[in-house]
């Protein structure tokens, strides 16, 4: 406990001051936690070099086009992407499996797309700056409430083949607690006037319970991941937390829902 708590304390500044500022300091972290999960996942899954490089430079180019306001083109990219992969199947077999060849695509739409809503959410300039925090609170909140829940009530398991610790009880409380705060969140911001209709409060009332469940489906998918492929974590870079996706699991399924819910409910 005292390692996990000292490497967040060493990692939250890293967190919160791209997330404060957000602009090229946002991106750069982004594409680093990217890069640095997207080899984490490469590795479980025994992805070769060679491929391993196409996925980095994908990720390169995908956030290139971010930074530049290209994103009307991504369609084009994933095609090109994907075809890449498939023209190197071709090129390499048999060395090359289908199988493989699907890791490599599937790793980058679970890690730098779907963590790249993070940017997305905050480069709006209507509501950037204070909605990015709603990812986290319903992820973080979710996980920290449901622990505390399973821990003292938790008697009946909720996925015991995946995580045998979890509690149906946790994940009911980890639900509510995030729908609370985050109508916490949203009381505390029409005090400041950053939100002016009170309606608005229902909408981080579903942010919360959704966002809720889709955290801990991220966290399970996760760790079936890593039962499928014998490891514990995914990584060692957060001594006490594992990888960047062992910390991150959550976040990534969580993310992208903020993003699509505010741009259908707030603008």
């Amino acid at each position: 406990m005292k390692t996990r708590v000292i490497s967040s304390i060493i990692a939250l500044p890293i967190l919160l001051v791209p997330l404060i500022y957000g602009g090229k300091i946002l991106v750069l972290i982004l594409f680093l936690v990217s890069l640095i999960g997207l080899f984490e996942f490469y590795r479980a899954y025994r992805v070769r070099l060679q491929l391993k490089v196409v996925g980095y430079v994908a990720t390169l180019a995908y956030y290139l086009l971010l930074v530049f306001d290209k994103s009307t083109y991504l369609q084009e990219f994933y095609g090109i992407f994907f075809l890449i992969l498939l023209i190197s199947y071709v090129l390499f077999y048999p060395k090359n499996d289908l199988k493989e060849i699907m890791n490599v695509f599937i790793g980058f739409f679970y890690v730098v797309y779907l963590l790249s809503h993070i940017l997305l959410v905050r480069s709006n300039e209507i509501y950037g700056a204070w909605s990015i925090w709603l990812i986290f609170i319903a992820a973080f909140g979710s996980d920290t409430v449901a622990y505390f829940v399973g821990v003292n009530f938790g008697k009946h398991r909720l996925a015991e083949k995946l995580s045998p610790k979890k509690s149906i009880e946790g994940s009911i409380g980890g639900i509510v607690g995030a729908i609370v705060l985050c109508i916490i969140y949203g009381v505390i911001l029409l005090n400041l006037e950053k939100l002016s209709d009170p309606m608005n409060l229902i909408t981080f009332a579903l942010i919360g319970g959704v966002g809720s469940i889709l955290s801990q489906i991220g966290d399970l998918a996760a760790s079936a991941m890593k039962r499928q492929n014998n490891i514990k974590d995914f990584g060692t870079i957060m001594p006490g937390h594992g990888g960047i996706l062992d910390r991150l699991d959550s976040i990534i399924f969580t993310a992208p829902f903020v993003y699509y819910i505010l741009r259908f409910f707030i603008i």
